[in-house]
Parts: C-alpha cells; structure tokens; sequence
C-alpha cells in the first residue's frame, strides 16, 4: 500500500477544514444549543420522560446522528467532487496509487472530520444535560461506523453528481427527512402500530437505535439487528465505490 499517497490526501483535506476551523466548530456548537432550546425547553415541558429516559437526555444521540450523518456525506461529496470539478483528479488517477488507496484518503478525513464534530455536540450537550453513557466502547464503536459508512455514502454522491446542485439533492431531500422521521427526536413505539411498521422500513432508525441503547440501554429495535444494518450498509458502500473505479464512471469522462 502506498502509505505516502494516502497521508498526502489526508492530510490534504485535514488542512482544508482547518481553514474553516471557526465555521467547523461554531456550527455544530450554535445548532445543537438551538436544538435543545428548542426540543429540551419548549417540547420536554410537555414530554418529561421517553421510556423512562429525561427527554433532554433521550435527544442527544438523535442530535448527533443529524449531524454526524449530514456532516459526513457533505464533507466527502464535495472532497472528491472539487478535483473533479477542477480536473485535478486526473492527475491523482495517473498517480502510482490504487482507486482503495484514493477511497482511503478522502474518507478517513471526512469521517475524521464527522468523528471531531461529533465529540463537540457531545460536548455541548453535556452542558445542558447531565450525560450518562451506559456503554462507552459501543458508542464509540456505532460513531466510528456511523461516520466511515456515511463518508462513503458521502463520496459515491460526489463521483455520482455533475453539478453543485446534485451535491445537495439527496443530503437535503432524503438523508434529512430519514433523519427527522427516525426516531430522532422521539420514539417509533409512540406511534400509532401501522406507522411504527412503516418506520421500520427507514434505515436510519436502526442507526439511532442502537447508537441510543448505547448511552441509555432502550431501543426500538435489538442491539444486533442495529449493528448488522450498519455493517450492511456499510459493505454496499464499499462494493458501489469498488464497481464506480472499476468502470471509471463519471472519472474517465
């Protein structure tokens, strides 16, 4: 493996971010302050507990998945997008290094820069909040999958997309209202019986549930069963950027 070529990407789209430090770290801190302003006050006067579970505490896995999954397909879509929008990507595919290698490179910054984001709402959260994680290395182990899955999901958007307005079509119309109609911000078992059938379909509910049976041991569905739609999803990811490399779409155009 060309570990050289790899750092150079990373560290390359690290720097990049670190340009933006200010907007990096401020986002996140000021939406997620809205967020419990808005849910904790407002709708936790109303809704003291879910399934035993203060309301201020039961949102915050949900308000960090909103982040960590729109902040990582922005932050990968748009790192492979630009070379190709400039054309510098040619001079990357002529390079003595592997399409794993280029793939390597571009998602583990963004899901470095996700993982980072992450820990800050953590953080933010924990001064509204008395946090309580019930398991810490099954947190970190559905936050570190969360973020390479969706950095990958991230980077097939931005082999996939032609123009800036295809970079923001699926974030927008469909990973955000997944996100909003998952659990997020309350429970599937607060639905009526048809909806909650109809919940179970959505993928990003058994991302929630399981990232919130690690800090609070309730779900929606099983432990296991979250674990496998990650790890599934995770490996149709690999197998669609595999395939996009292989056939050079949208890069040998």
């Amino acid at each position: 493996m060309n570990i050289t070529a790899v750092k150079v990407i990373y560290k390359y789209e690290m720097l990049r971010a670190w340009d933006t430090l200010l907007q990096t770290i401020a986002s996140p801190v000021i939406s997620t302050s809205l967020y419990f302003v808005v849910f904790g006050s407002a709708i936790g006067s109303r809704i003291e507990q879910v399934e035993g579970v203060p309301y201020g505490l039961f949102i915050v896995p949900g308000l960090m998945m909103l982040a960590l999954l729109t902040q990582s397909i922005s932050n990968a879509s748009f790192g492979i997008y630009f070379p190709r929008f400039t054309g510098t990507i040619y001079e990357i595919l002529s390079a003595p290094i592997s399409s794993f290698e280029i793939m390597l490179g571009y998602v583990g910054a963004a899901a470095t820069k996700s993982l980072i984001i992450g820990l800050i709402i953590l953080a933010t959260a924990g001064l509204f909040v008395p946090l309580q994680i019930a398991h810490p290395l099954w947190m970190l182990l559905f936050l570190v999958l969360t973020c390479i899955s969706f950095s990958l999901f991230g980077f097939i958007i931005g082999l996939w997309a032609d123009n800036f307005e295809k970079l923001q079509l699926i974030p927008l119309l469909i990973i955000t209202p997944l996100v909003f109609l998952g659990g997020s911000f309350y429970s599937i078992s607060m639905l009526p019986p048809a909806w909650q059938t109809v919940t179970l379909f959505n993928p990003v509910v058994y991302l929630i549930s399981g990232f919130r049976w690690s800090f609070f041991e309730v779900s929606d569905v099983s432990v296991g069963l979250s674990l496998f739609m990650v790890l599934a999803f995770l490996g149709a990811c690999l197998l669609v950027v595999w395939w996009m490399f292989r056939t050079g779409y949208r890069l040998k155009q």
